[in-house]
């Protein structure tokens, strides 16, 4: 391990008969406990959980309107983590990485695309499809590498596509091609995972058909909700960095807000880079169809809640996993996490707001209540509706949707742990570099862009640099919590995303995790986002089933830069994809070294994730 761990609880569960998954445990006596009475043992949460009651249908029953939980010899009931289909069929796909203008909401500005649009072009497969994905980079002083969020990327740790850990980036002027299967079905994105790429444009949309836990008649896509600023985050960090004085900065206020990809910005006509020219995005519904609708927020440091005036909303999955439907009037959505809504089309002939609102106690934004978009039953109508686009009744906060609403489908339980680290969350300003840090039980991530901790396995180093912040040697089929505290004094929530794994959430709330806080080991929210809070502690688990270098890391741009994340390394002895192709990636390295550091190349000014 290379770095400092507070209150390793290694091998703390070495008596099975010690283990009560409905009440409390008692350590053996010598493990490896520091402080254990702080926290342990646990109540059990007391949460209502809904029966999951299992859909039971007929192999073969095809999927349809009145039959969602439907796919062929698979449905809504198998458990995509034992069984999932291969189709045979080969999805492929060509991404270029380019320096584009854009200006979707009417104010011009530079941006990173895909092709030359944003957000990107739809990446649309069927569960058990396989993805062959050719990413060309054609910057010019910049790398990048792509991450397909959310993706477990089972024995397929290289195509995880992040920089310094999984592979050097992509140069200018390569190609790097990732191969991957569908193993999970539902909603998600792909975007950079290079430094702040994906704040100026570099994202994009993805969808795997596969069954869903209510029926509906449409799918109307994704409904992609993105902050937006009006100068570069690049040139934002680097300004806050060189001219602000040596205290604690929050991430600016920002400018704007699309859905996908467009909104209208009233600015100054005086202004030349004022162009106009934009649209609203709008959706036509008929009356008494029901629609799905695909929710992703890909901002970078806003919370958001979404809505339909005068409409309710069915919850049908969180991230990639299908949950036991339930009903609302908005969803909460922080950075990286996603949500399928079915909406019933059961009110007046009309036009009406659709909302994607800031929870403005979580980041300021000057156009705050102006994230919107138009549901229209009326197609040839032309009007804006007539609600007042200032209302917002929904509580301002940053937290996630309830954890008693959160119940999935496939009902899986946590079991013991065999690994729990407690994290301590810190904020330091270090004399020099003049960077403002988060640190993780007092050391910091910066990852090398130039010796990825992969091509140090592959190099058999047995020791990986501090700053690396691994967690090594993590064993098979085993279950590992980690219990976050936050000691920043930041005063906010932090998107805590998984790679390689969907998390169990055992438990959230204020002040630090002690021997009171309740913890739900029956079928806990299950996802590969959720939201930690403020000031407060979050208790994930998930199971060691994955040979892989896997990040951890906030979600919030900013503080994913400023270090907010570790990463570990899982069965290095089974990664057997990395070594069949280890050429590839040395080549890609070798590419990357010639080319960077360089004359005019951008240089690494953030932890590099």
């Amino acid at each position: 391990m290379a770095f400092k761990v507070v209150s390793a609880l290694t091998g703390l569960f070495s008596l099975a008969s010690a283990y009560d998954p409905g009440g409390s445990y008692t350590p053996g006596a010598g493990g490896i406990l520091k402080n254990a009475t702080d926290y342990l043992p646990y109540p059990l949460a007391n949460f209502t959980t809904p029966n999951v009651n299992p859909a039971n249908l007929p192999k073969g029953c095809q999927n349809g309107p009145h039959s969602r939980g439907c796919w062929g010899n698979y449905s809504i009931d198998t458990n995509y983590y034992e069984d999932s289909p291969r189709t045979g069929v080969t999805r492929e796909y060509w991404l270029e990485v380019l320096n584009s203008t854009v200006s979707p909401d009417g104010y011009k500005m530079g941006a990173l695309t895909f092709n030359g649009s944003m957000p990107g072009p739809l990446i649309e497969a069927d569960w058990g499809d396989e993805l062959v994905i050719h990413v060309t980079n054609k910057l010019q002083t910049n790398g990048t590498s792509i991450h397909w969020h959310g993706f477990r990327q089972l024995n397929n740790n290289d195509a995880d596509g992040v920089p310094g850990v999984t592979q050097c980036p992509i140069p200018p002027g390569e190609t790097y091609t990732y191969r991957f299967y569908a193993e999970h079905y539902g909603t998600t994105w792909y975007h950079s995972h290079f430094t702040m790429q994906y704040s100026v444009g570099l994202q994009g949309p993805i969808m795997i058909h596969g069954p869903a836990t209510a029926d509906y008649d449409e799918d109307l896509g994704t409904v992609i909700l993105q902050d937006w600023a009006h100068e570069s985050f690049f040139a934002l960090w680097w300004y806050d960095r060189v001219f602000k004085p040596p205290t604690p900065q929050l991430p600016p206020s920002l400018d704007s807000s699309l859905i996908n990809g467009k909104n209208i910005f009233p600015c100054d006509t005086k202004d030349a880079r004022c162009v106009g020219g934009t649209s609203r995005p709008e959706w036509h519904f008929e009356k008494g169809k029901k629609y799905r609708m695909r929710l992703i927020n890909t901002g970078v440091y806003s919370n958001m809640r979404f809505s339909i005036d005068n409409h309710t909303l069915t919850v049908i999955s969180m991230d990639f996993i299908p949950i036991v439907p339930y009903k609302t009037d908005n969803v909460a959505i922080s950075m990286g996490q996603r949500y399928d809504v079915i909406v019933e089309a059961n009110a007046d002939v009309d036009n009406y707001w659709l909302r994607g609102n800031w929870q403005e106690k979580c980041c300021a934004n000057q156009q705050a209540n102006n994230t919107l978009g138009i549901i229209r039953y009326d197609s040839s109508s032309k009007e804006d509706p007539k609600t007042k686009t200032i209302v917002n009744t929904y509580p301002d906060n940053c937290r996630d949707e309830p954890m008693e609403s959160l119940v999935p489908h496939v009902a899986l339980d946590v079991g013991k742990p065999n690994e729990i680290q407690q994290l301590n969350l810190s904020f330091v300003t270090p004399p020099a570099p003049k960077e403002f840090l988060f640190t993780l039980n007092e050391n910091y991530l910066w990852v090398n862009w130039s010796a990825p901790t992969n091509l140090l396995l592959l190099d058999d180093v047995n020791k990986f640099p501090d700053e690396y912040m691994v967690f090594e040697n993590l064993s098979n089929d085993n279950w590992v919590y980690f219990v976050w505290n936050d000691h920043s004094g930041r005063n906010r929530s932090h998107p805590m995303h998984l790679h390689g794994h969907d998390f169990y959430v055992l438990g959230t709330g204020p002040g630090n995790f002690t021997s009171k806080s309740p913890l739900n080991l029956k079928n806990p929210p299950r996802r590969d986002t959720a939201t930690w809070p403020e000031s407060g502690y979050m208790v994930m688990a998930f199971k060691t089933d994955n040979p892989g270098t896997w990040l951890v890391h906030c979600h919030i741009v900013w503080h994913s830069s400023e270090s907010l994340g570790l990463q570990f390394v899982e069965q290095p002895g089974q990664m057997s994809a990395l070594h069949q192709n280890a050429s590839y990636i040395r080549d890609t390295c070798d590419k990357w070294n010639a080319f960077w550091p360089g004359p005019g190349t951008y240089e690494e000014e953030d932890s590099g994730i």
